[in-house]
């Protein structure tokens, strides 16, 4: 399989110094100049991660999918090619402006535009984050992900999964159909849901510490018109998060804690419900449903609406002490 990440995000937008201050003072990239029209923003060590383009119209996205080397482009490029889909070599130029060594750009079935690199530059100074946060989970993991919604679900899931090699984490049938797929360990770095309308719902960023989300949610209530939705936890990818509006017509998610997945264990499964362990109060609404009746997730006789909290080395300390209530919860749970 070629693609390895979701390597960056493109917006075009005119409210240029809206996003700077939503991606600098909300989320704690770090800016840097581009001159013009372009501004782009720093979340690890490559040299830029979101780029914001005022010469591109309001509401045009492109999407960055990362492969190996040359030889993984050339060979996404003809298997595409094969497929009948058209495949745009972009010049050095773009390439450039990219900071990548080579690119390609195509579309979707739904028309959105993915462009398909190697060779991301690494900065030559370190991170600096805009505010006090411990980082993004990025790196080899990627950006984060992104959610779109689609008219054709069938077709997206055969051009994401049958022709670029995507995997399906897990999906839902009803009451919406949608799925989630990942390039590498991250639960997902694309989901596709079936809806009205083609669109970028939102795009997720992970951090390395849950303080980090909880701060970003003190600086978001200051405003509370740009929060979407409450903090809270999802059952599939175990993120907590909240989501917040952006100047352009989709949202942001600001995660912690997101599973990952091993592909030598993993078996995708239907999910009975897209309801969250607890909070996120609002998500569906925003997009014009209804928000999940509150028995789907506070069930207390059905253990699936807890897990464990996912946590990585140095991001948590263990609790002294036994609790035989909690250790008989744990061993009715493996039952």
């Amino acid at each position: 399989m070629e693609i390895r990440a979701f390597g960056y995000l493109g917006v075009g937008t005119a409210k240029l110094d809206d996003w700077t201050a939503l991606a600098t003072k909300g989320l704690g990239m770090e800016a840097v100049d581009r001159g013009g029209s372009m501004r782009a923003f720093r979340m690890d060590d490559r040299k830029q991660r979101l780029v914001l383009d005022g010469a591109l119209p309001s509401g045009t996205n492109y999407f960055g999918w990362e492969v190996a080397d040359a030889a993984a482009l050339d060979a996404l490029a003809a298997r595409l090619e094969q497929a009948g889909v058209a495949v745009q070599r972009e010049p050095v130029a773009l390439a450039d402006q990219r900071f990548v060594s080579g690119l390609i750009s195509f579309r979707d079935p739904a028309g959105n535009r993915l462009e398909a690199f190697h060779g991301a530059a690494v900065a030559d100074t370190p991170f600096r984050p805009s505010r006090l946060i411990s980082g993004f989970r990025a790196g080899p993991l990627g950006m984060g992900h992104v959610l779109v919604t689609v008219q054709d679900i069938e077709g997206a899931l055969a051009f994401y999964r049958d022709l670029l090699g995507f995997r399906i984490s897990d999906y839902s049938l009803a009451p919406i159909r949608a799925y989630f797929l990942h390039v590498n360990p991250r639960h997902h770095s694309i989901a596709l849901v079936e809806a009205p309308v083609n669109v970028l719902n939102h795009l997720m960023v992970e951090l390395y510490s849950l303080d980090d989300v909880g701060q970003g949610y003190d600086v978001a209530l200051m405003d509370r018109e740009k929060i979407v939705a409450t903090l809270g936890r999802h059952s599939n990818d175990f993120m907590t998060s909240f989501y917040m509006r952006t100047p352009s017509e989709f949202f942001v998610e600001y995660g912690w804690g997101g599973r990952d997945v091993d592909d030598a264990t993993w078996q995708p499964q239907e999910v009975d419900t897209l309801a969250s362990f607890w909070g996120h109060d609002g998500l569906f609404r925003a997009v014009g449903g209804e928000d999940p009746p509150a028995e789907l997730r506070h069930d207390a006789q059905n253990q699936q609406r807890r897990a464990p909290v996912q946590v990585i080395d140095g991001n948590y300390a263990r609790v002294k002490g036994v609790c035989p209530w909690w250790d008989a919860v744990k061993a009715q749970s493996r039952q």
